[in-house]
């Protein structure tokens, strides 16, 4: 299969590049910073570029089948402002696969059932910005036609990648704390191949 991978230079996004790479698919990366890619594969193509720029993400999205991103949402609105542009340049393609790595924060509330996790009792975090660009994403996929999956881990620390872990539709598995970026990556790369959370949430953990 023919990859572009979105975010290739972050915790989950560069082991996304290796695993996507183990299994024998083609991959591109679009990266603001080229030189951050350690790896060398001649199934990797690594574009220079920038998600906000259309022309940037035609170019890397020709010829692929599918898209993964693990964009962060680094303090700014990049994130909630590329996604209308990168399905709008996949629906150019032909291209209908997007699966993205988003946060636990947008999953549906145990507590408070009509409540994402982030706005309800269950948020830990001080801050709520990264949910909210991650809630802008999934609002907008809702709409957009595609086949799009939402892979929201809970806490993510770096680990091993141990391939057991827990995953519940739209919600985080009861008790689950933390999951590794590893394991994270793996899961994410898996749904290329699965329908299991088509047009859904996967909440993933331990």
């Amino acid at each position: 299969m023919n990859l572009l991978i979105l975010g290739a230079t972050g915790r989950v996004g560069s082991h996304l590049v290796t695993y996507a790479l183990q299994e024998g698919h083609h991959v591109t990366a679009l990266v603001r910073s080229p030189e951050k890619i350690e790896i060398s594969d001649e199934k990797l193509a690594v574009l220079e570029g920038n998600v906000l720029q259309i022309k940037d993400i035609q170019a890397a999205l020709h010829g692929c089948d599918a898209v993964i991103s693990a964009l962060n949402t680094d303090k700014t609105t990049t994130l909630s402002d590329s996604i209308p542009r990168i399905c709008d340049a996949m629906k150019k393609e032909g291209i209908t696969r997007l699966v993205t790595v988003g946060t636990a924060g947008i999953l549906q509330s145990r507590l408070e059932p009509d409540k994402l996790r982030y706005q309800s009792s269950e948020s830990r975090r001080r801050s709520a910005a990264a949910a909210i660009e991650h809630h802008k994403v999934y609002t907008f996929l809702k709409d957009s036609g595609l086949e799009w999956t939402i892979v929201c881990p809970t806490y993510l620390p770096d680990g091993i990648r141990t391939g057991s872990y827990r995953t519940e539709r739209d919600m985080l598995p009861e008790g689950g704390t933390e999951i590794s970026v590893q394991d994270t990556a793996e899961f994410a790369l898996s749904q290329l191949k699965s329908t299991e959370f088509m047009k859904l949430r996967a909440g993933i953990c331990y």
